[in-house]
């Protein structure tokens, strides 16, 4: 259990350095979403899930090849040095590219006159993407403290600077304070937002220069094919986990048939509170990544790998019951006008657990070295999510990315489960771990059920509801007491 527990630490302190940026950051919503109209917020929403899409073609999975090839005793100078410089240039090209190309994929995305707002994110995700290997480095290192609190600070400074563009401006220009005019305007709300992600990024990545820069300038031309090799199926499997997670957005934008803009925030900003799942999801990742590699060797790693992922499907199931029973209260995070898109929510919530387990399940393509298969894997999830978005989205609007994301991650998971027995064999208790979600699911539709005869009462409605959760967990307890208490300690 040392390992486990290691684990459970790891996971602890990394995500606090990714889930508790991102809690801040998700603070962000109820305050946009009434700053901001649907038609704004729907921008919004679409410009974050493109930068998503770059970032991957950006890093073209260098990340994952410096764990596998710096996870070799004293070859992490030179992976690192090689990717590094890798990195550079090619941020550099792809910059150059979105600054030219950036009236025509406006005028893709519907956008006329929106070249602005891909030159400004052009320079956010080339400035994320030079972070991303210095982070992924502090990782591999175990210097989580380090990792936490730049992610921390990033966020600090994009709220502040939010806060600031949105709330203290306008109160000056209203007491008279005229110089402020020449920072702030109605028009530029949102151009404002995004400078203010643009500093914040600028601030991590001079942070960090000291690590990029900090090494014996040395490219390795050969091992820079093996990574390359390595990595190139990872780049598929990246742009296919954006267009599931990410481009949601963009479908809705070129195949809604009325009210686009609106009905795309109303969407975004219910994702915002699916994503209270995901947090638990990242840094679940962030920890298990380096970690599987790192313990590939042991004798006894398969049973630790299924113990994890036993772990996983015990506080998903807990976390999307708690999500849902509370929902009362947890809606209050979005503006009124956005929650006619509540119902989207259950859907993503399930279908993020089930992208958890894909994590948990296809740790053996990247430790067997046979990524390409996994790029199988997820461009197959890739093209369902197409398909359903297609097909569905003029049907019934924004229900079909919810629809599609838990058709999409129910394909991968089931699909790399079945083909790691072959290659990587692990026990996982699977019918445990699939219990506790359908239960959980079971639990929840109780709720439902029971509502109608509540009258609308709030606290009546949370009173039963937690009676529920109590139930859930206390059922929980009773059949993994001996799991929950190594978990605990």
């Amino acid at each position: 259990m040392s390992l486990l527990k290691k684990f459970a630490g790891e996971t602890v302190i990394y995500g606090l350095g990714s889930i508790l940026p991102r809690v801040l950051n998700f603070l962000l919503t109820p305050y946009l979403t009434n700053v901001f109209d649907t038609s704004d917020y729907g921008i919004y929403g679409v410009m974050y899930a493109i930068t998503a899409f770059w970032l991957v073609l950006f890093t073209y999975g260098m990340e994952t090849a410096l764990f596998r090839f710096g996870s070799k005793d004293g070859q992490l100078n030179k992976v690192f040095s090689t990717a590094a410089i890798s990195l550079l240039v090619t941020t550099i090209i792809f910059v150059g590219l979105l600054f030219f190309f950036s009236e025509d994929i406006a005028l893709f995305l519907n956008e006329p006159g929106g070249g602005k707002f891909i030159r400004w994110f052009a320079l956010i995700t080339g400035l994320d993407a030079l972070a991303a290997l210095p982070f992924a480095r502090l990782r591999l290192e175990n210097r989580p403290i380090r990792f936490a609190t730049i992610k921390i600070l990033n966020v600090a400074i994009l709220i502040g600077l939010t806060f600031f563009f949105l709330t203290i401006c306008p109160f000056l220009i209203e007491n008279g304070v005229s110089w402020v005019e020449n920072i702030y305007s109605k028009d530029t709300q949102l151009d404002l937002v995004f400078i203010a992600n643009l500093v914040a990024s600028g601030f991590v990545f001079l942070v960090l220069m000291k690590s990029f820069f900090n090494f014996k300038w040395e490219f390795d031309f050969q091992l820079w094919q093996k990574m390359l090799l390595y990595a190139s199926p990872l780049i598929l499997v990246g742009i296919a986990g954006a267009i599931n997670r990410q481009l949601d957005r963009i479908f809705l934008k070129k195949w809604l048939l009325i009210d686009v803009n609106e009905q795309v925030g109303i969407y975004s900003a219910n994702v915002k509170i699916a994503v209270l799942m995901s947090l638990f999801i990242t840094a679940f990742n962030y920890a298990a990544e380096p970690f599987f590699f790192k313990n590939a060797n042991r004798i006894d790693s398969k049973p630790i790998y299924a113990q994890i992922a036993h772990a996983f499907s015990v506080v998903g199931s807990v976390a999307f019951l708690g999500i849902m029973l509370y929902m009362d209260l947890v809606k209050l995070l979005i503006a009124e006008e956005y929650r006619v898109g509540l119902d989207v929510v259950p859907f993503l919530l399930v279908a993020y657990f089930c992208l958890g387990l894909f994590y948990n399940f296809s740790i053996w393509y990247k430790l067997t070295d046979r990524t390409r298969i996994g790029a199988y894997i997820s461009i197959g999830g890739a093209m369902i999510t197409i398909a359903v978005n297609y097909i569905f989205i003029p049907k019934i609007g924004i229900m079909a990315p919810a629809y599609a994301a838990l058709a999409c991650y129910i394909f991968m998971a089931t699909t790399s489960y079945f083909i790691g027995k072959k290659y990587y064999p692990i026990d996982y208790p699977i019918g445990k771990m699939l219990t506790y979600i359908v239960a959980a699911v079971v639990v929840f539709g109780l709720s439902e059920i029971i509502r109608p005869y509540l009258g609308g009462n709030i606290f009546e409605i949370l009173f039963v509801n937690t009676l529920l959760l109590i139930g859930y967990l206390s059922g929980l307890y009773l059949f993994e007491k001996k799991t929950i208490k190594q978990m605990m300690k």
